[in-house]
């Protein structure tokens, strides 16, 4: 095998898998990097979305640290809350994957159902205090009204309230987190199915480094795309943009946009896409590249599902 020189470094190319090895890879166990811990939501929607497959669970403290340690590990896949549909958008995870120069592979919209949990033995009458993330906090407000004598304290995420209240026997302590969550560290569900919507769901996006993706998405049917881009401070520059994909019969489900720090009046968009046609969708894109600044396509995959 030869190797190329640059510089006089030497490196080994790239070899492309071949299709048997992509088959072995894909049913191999996942390793899947977590915001949270076990129990977690982002636990829960890995699992949901790899169902069938082994799944090894990495918690990490941050998005950022998500990020760091597939790039570590490349053969480590990620899960990052994108957007919900009750708090919006989380605009920090899209600046964050734009950056990281990862893939998007995949997507899982996840039904977030919450349960009030605490140590075995404790009836609602008997808490003090309930912990959780802010998020879940909020979605579940009409129900913490109905525990007025109960302090509300925010914590970094909803498992690991769980598992710091079982730790400690913290008696009186309630958190708010899934269910599964409770299976795990041994809490009783005090009341489920609290959270103030009921259609409350998180998308989370599935991401991988670069190589990973092409070998997990080889025999996809690929019909949605995360792409972003700039556009020049003059008029009518979006509604171009928007009119030939619309002219490519390209469908927008989401648009996104986030201020450039230090270009005032200039914009990211973060965009997606849904087509029927993957020729359609490539002529669309080089349509709208003249017309646009930076563009970057974040991933190419098949729709997900959602949960009931």
């Amino acid at each position: 095998m030869k190797s190329c020189r640059s510089g006089g470094t030497f490196f080994m190319p790239y070899i492309h898998p071949s299709d048997e090895t992509k088959k072995k890879r894909k049913k191999m166990k996942k390793k899947v990097a977590i915001q949270g811990i076990a129990g977690a939501y982002h636990d829960i929607a890995s699992r949901n979305y790899f169902e069938g497959d082994e799944v090894e669970i990495i918690p990490c403290l941050t998005f950022r640290d998500v990020i760091a340690t597939i790039k570590k590990d490349p053969s480590v896949l990620g899960i990052m809350a994108i957007e919900n549909t009750i708090a919006g958008s989380l605009l920090q995870n899209h600046e964050l994957i734009r950056e990281s120069e990862l893939r998007v592979i995949g997507e899982y919209k996840l039904r977030i159902s919450h349960s009030l949990v605490a140590l075995p033995g404790t009836s609602i009458h008997d808490v003090t205090e309930v912990n959780s993330h802010p998020i879940a906090l909020m979605q579940c407000s009409d129900f913490l009204d109905t525990l007025p004598h109960a302090k509300v304290v925010e914590k970094e995420d909803t498992a690991l309230s769980a598992r710091w209240i079982a730790e400690n026997k913290l008696e009186g302590h309630a958190a708010i987190c899934g269910k599964l969550a409770a299976q795990i560290y041994g809490m009783e569900v005090l009341a489920e199915g609290i959270e103030t919507n009921k259609r409350n769901f998180t998308r989370f996006l599935i991401i991988a480094d670069r190589w990973t993706a092409e070998d997990m998405l080889h025999g996809t049917d690929i019909n949605k795309s995360s792409l972003v881009f700039a556009l020049p401070h003059t008029a009518g520059s979006l509604s171009k943009v928007l009119s030939v994909l619309s002219f490519y019969d390209m469908n927008l489900s989401k648009i996104q946009s986030l201020p450039i720090i230090g270009r005032e009046w200039e914009y990211l968009f973060y965009i997606d896409l849904t087509f029927t046609d993957f020729t359609r969708y490539k002529q669309a894109l080089d349509a709208i590249r003249p017309l646009t600044k930076d563009l970057k396509i974040l991933g190419e995959y098949a729709e997900g599902r959602q949960s009931m």
